[in-house]
């Protein structure tokens, strides 16, 4: 009955935006689109005229969000209503104008949807290309192993370091971006380096969520277009400008590489992108420390702010760029963000916490190597903790000694986490109460109004002496 009466509701939301829309198709019609544009047309009328393909959208964020629709089929019933827009909406629009021509009207709506299928045909053809060799590169990575390989290669050159991974990944991602458009490209990066980060940053204890491991490859994969000696974002540049494409892209990649820091804050601070975020304050805070961070180190690389920086003031605006990003490093330094128990409390640590069980667990992988790594679970925040531990798919064995997985159930979160049976819980982590990372703005905001006002003066002194 619902999903009737929304339907309903559509229709009746499409013919009043249509019945809307109709006086104002003759004024977009004297824009002709594909002529040449002498001056701006105006954009009230045009924007009006077309408000009913506002629907298509709003029925795919309904079907991904509220639904919870696959992707493919949301875009589907998107589709469908575009369609339906298409072939209806000439006809109506004669009808509510008076225009007594309805049968060319629907006429016209059946050659525009064909014409649409043929433009959107051709359009596909490049990203079909680009997504064919993508997966030829994907499946002989898979075949090969060299994936593994990858891994191996960066967890050698980093030692386990999750700093020196980080480089090292987007060294990589900036080789394998090279000369790809965008699809394949993050196709490539995220089935190769993605993987990379999320393991090796759960053997240091760190829990990094996987959108922002994407996010972190396929930056660093779309700056290979500007990156000296492939560059192809370079060399288009450099023809319209008639310049050197060599040159153009080191110029470039000196420009986009300051902003180089925000994929790592992508990792090391989840809050940047809008997780865990639990108040309109906190947001608001998030976004504007993370703007204010973003000029800060703009200002601390290029030397200049007010006025031309002296090392230290460049060294402080570092300093401020980093504390604005991850106020949390400093807090954990004097009071660690969590506190382990011993693997033999599982079941009371299980009847305290909320929404999520932290496990460090330590087992062998399937090449026969032994990893210790930490494993976040979302657990229910209602039930027993023997309903809360069979809803993460575990089956646990306790001894005097040990506290061991006996099974792994197929498909559950344990299962996706990389859990296995025979592997060992060594501890469980709770979250310790302490102050908000926040308050560390303050200091920082502190040396950056230190910074400023020993440039103020410097600048007007400058001006003074040359007046």
């Amino acid at each position: 009955i619902a999903t009737g009466v929304l339907i309903i509701g559509l229709l009746l939301t499409y013919i009043a935006l249509v019945a809307y829309a109709a006086p104002y198709q003759a004024i977009a019609a004297q824009n002709d689109l594909n002529a040449d544009i002498q001056s701006v047309p105006p954009i009230g009328p045009i924007a009006k005229s077309g408000l009913y393909y506002l629907l298509p959208i709003l029925v795919l964020i309904w079907c991904l969000t509220i639904a919870r629709l696959s992707p493919s089929l949301s875009a589907f019933y998107a589709l469908l209503m575009l369609i339906g827009i298409t072939l209806s909406k000439n006809w109506l629009i004669a009808y509510f104008t008076g225009n007594p021509a309805w049968r060319t009207a629907v006429k016209q709506g059946g050659i525009d949807l064909i014409s649409g299928f043929q433009t959107g045909a051709h359009n596909m053809i490049g990203i079909a290309l680009a997504t064919a060799t993508a997966g030829i590169i994907v499946g002989t990575i898979t075949l090969t192993g060299i994936g593994q390989i990858m891994t191996d290669l960066v967890l050698h050159l980093s030692s386990g370091n999750m700093l020196l991974t980080l480089i090292f990944t987007a060294l990589i991602c900036l080789i394998l971006g090279m000369g790809l458009p965008t699809t394949a490209n993050y196709i490539v990066v995220a089935t190769l380096m993605a993987p990379v980060i999320v393991e090796i940053g759960a053997t240091n204890g760190l829990i990094v969520p996987l959108i922002a491991a994407h996010l972190f490859v396929f930056y660093f994969g779309i700056l290979a277009d500007d990156t000296p000696p492939v560059g192809l974002a370079a060399f288009a540049g450099a023809g319209i400008a008639q310049a050197d494409p060599l040159k153009t892209g080191i110029q470039g990649f000196t420009y986009d590489i300051r902003t180089a820091i925000l994929p790592f804050m992508f990792v090391f601070n989840t809050q940047l992108l809008l997780m865990d975020i639990s108040s309109t304050i906190q947001l608001l805070t998030i976004v504007l420390s993370a703007t204010l961070g973003m000029l800060t180190f703009a200002a601390a690389t290029q030397g200049y702010w007010l006025t031309r920086s002296r090392k230290w003031e460049s060294l402080a605006l570092l300093l401020c760029a980093f504390t604005l990003f991850r106020p949390d490093f400093w807090l954990d330094q004097y009071r660690p963000p969590y506190r382990q128990f011993t693997p033999d409390t599982l079941y009371q640590q299980l009847a305290t916490s909320n929404d999520q069980l932290r496990l460090v667990v330590e087992g062998y992988s399937l090449e026969g190597e032994l990893i210790q790594k930490t494993v976040l679970l979302p657990i229910p925040t209602q039930g027993s903790p023997t309903e809360k531990l069979k809803a993460t798919g575990l089956s646990v064995a306790q001894t005097d000694h040990t506290t061991r997985i006996t099974a792994v159930a197929l498909g559950s979160t344990a299962f996706q986490a990389g859990l296995d049976a025979d592997w060992q819980i060594l501890a469980i982590e709770q979250p310790t109460q302490r102050p908000a990372a926040a308050w560390w703005y303050l200091p920082a905001l502190g040396l950056l109004a230190l910074v400023g006002f020993n440039q103020h003066r410097r600048r007007r002194n400058i001006t003074t002496t040359t007046v």
